[in-house]
């Protein structure tokens, strides 16, 4: 496998991942805390995903094969791949955070 990930599609693929972290963390539930919480796991998570998609999942297509590619990018992939990562980071924090608020309700 070769990386051919270059400087403009990490910088798209950062700007990307910061994006969906924002959206959950304005989704993902009460207190700045929790939110501050859930946009630096989504941002991290998506960059992640997001790099594995590109470069190991789509990494032996051609740029004639997948369109648009910025530097490396599989773009459209990468928005797909970070949408469900989204979508599951916001889920998780959401449970956490009934659970997390359940529980210590009942310990007063």
């Amino acid at each position: 496998m070769q990386w051919d990930l270059g400087l403009q599609g990490l910088a798209v693929l950062g700007a990307m991942s910061l994006g969906f972290g924002v959206v959950a963390g304005l989704l993902a539930g009460n207190g700045w805390v929790h939110r501050l919480w859930a946009t630096a796991i989504c941002t991290v998570a998506c960059f992640g995903v997001g790099l594995l998609t590109s470069e190991w999942l789509f990494g032996w297509a051609t740029e004639e094969d997948l369109q648009p590619n910025v530097d490396g990018l599989s773009r459209d992939e990468v928005l797909l791949s970070s949408l469900f990562t989204t979508a599951a980071v916001v889920l998780v924090m959401r449970y956490l955070a009934h659970r997390w608020t359940r529980s210590s309700s009942s310990l007063r």
